[in-house]
Order: C-alpha cells, then structure tokens, then sequence
C-alpha cells in the first residue's frame, strides 16, 4: 500500500513518469488559477458586488492584517508569496475529503519544495530590504563564530517545516484510510472533518512561520534597530 502520493504512479516511459503529487498538484494549481480568473474578470468598485468578490476581498484583508500584525511593517510586498502558500495547502488539505484524491501535502517532495521556497524567500526579502552586506552581515552576530550555527538554524527550521506539514497531512490521510476499512461509516466522516479543520490549522501555521521568518529577516536588521509601522492596506478594486 503506498505510503504517499508520489508512489502512486499513473503513467510511465522510460525516465519519464507521472504520479499522483505531480497530477493533483497541477490540478490545484489549475482550480486557484481558474477560480481567480473567475472572481477577478468583473470586479466591482461600487457597493454592489458579487459574493465571490466579497469573499476574496475578506480572505485578502485577513492575510494582510496577519501579516502586518506580525512583521509591523507594510504587508503588500509579502502577500502574494504568503497567500499563495496559504491558498495552495489550504485547497489541498480540504480537497482531501474528496474519495480518490491524494493531498500533494501529504507528499515530502512537496512540502519540502514548500519549506525550500520559504527558505529562499526569507533571505530575498531581506536582502531587498536592506542590501546584501547588511543582510549577510546578520549571521556573523553576536560573533563570527556564530555563522556556522546561524547557518545551520535556517536549515533546520526549513526541515522543521517541511516536515511539520507532511507528517500531520499523511497520518491524518492513514488514519481516516485505516478507520474507513474498519468501520463502514459514521466514525471516519467524523474523522474526515476533524482533518478538514486540522489540515486548515496547518496551512494556516505554515503561513504564519513564513510570515515570522520574513518578519525576522526584514524587521529585525533595520537601520535603527526599531519595527516599521505598517501602511494602510489596499483591497481589491
């Protein structure tokens, strides 16, 4: 029985191959792309707007105010990486309630491509805050002796992440496979949905760790020592 999706192998020749994180991911990928392109094609600035605007413009200010809550700075430059995180697992984790589906986040590959692009982010965002000499200059604090261990708390909280996602995804995805085998009904819808909101606590903590990452990297090696005070955000018009 495979343990996750990437052993699930739909098609094959040769080298080349397609299994079910790269299909499902896609997909995800597809629907967000879609749904988007759905909501924003006809816009509204007057009163009168659809729900789905309504809907998108809510999801927006929640993230922007998370996010400027937690860094103390002006949330735009940090909200398409944060949301499109957010959004990614989040539609992966509820779509695991549908039968036959396989949550790409219940995959290493794709966590840890998650974890990674935190991992390249956070420092780009410093770096272009603050140039690079000022930036790099972090990690030799409190002393130069410290860059080795500096160097090697970014990679571990990046393992850290990766990791975090993937183990609570999959055994929530076993243990509902296990209970359904085991009892025909009512117990694993109970456990479909206690995943549901579990899985939308993790993308949730996943966004928020990148966020204090960013938040850490930007805020903290500024000129004056002090947070910035975040800007008005903007919604959708």
């Amino acid at each position: 029985m495979p343990t996750d999706s990437d052993q699930i192998i739909l098609w094959q020749w040769g080298w080349a191959h397609l299994n079910a994180t790269i299909l499902f991911t896609w997909g995800i990928m597809f629907v967000l792309t879609l749904t988007a392109w759905a909501i924003t094609r006809r816009l509204s600035t007057g009163e009168a707007m659809s729900h789905w605007q309504n809907l998108l413009e809510t999801i927006v200010e929640s993230i922007n105010k998370q996010i400027a809550d937690l860094t103390q700075q002006n949330p735009e430059p940090y909200l398409p990486f944060v949301a499109t995180l957010f959004l990614l697992i989040a539609t992966s984790n509820i779509l695991a309630v549908v039968p036959g589906f396989q949550p790409p986040t219940a995959s290493l590959s794709t966590t840890t491509a998650l974890a990674l692009s935190v991992l390249f982010a956070v420092p780009l965002f410093g770096i272009g805050e603050h140039g690079i000499v000022r930036y790099l200059r972090n990690y030799l604090q409190p002393t130069p002796f410290m860059l080795p261990f500096n160097l090697i708390g970014e990679v571990s909280r990046t393992v850290a992440l990766a990791v975090r996602l993937y183990g609570n995804i999959m055994s929530g995805s076993m243990i509902a496979a296990i209970l359904l085998s085991v009892i025909p009904f009512f117990f694993p819808v109970a456990m479909q949905l206690l995943g549901l909101l579990t899985g939308l606590v993790q993308a949730y903590i996943f966004a928020v760790l990148a966020v204090v990452y960013i938040g850490s990297a930007t805020r903290t090696r500024s000129k004056a020592g002090s947070p910035k005070r975040p800007q008005a955000s903007q919604s959708i018009t």
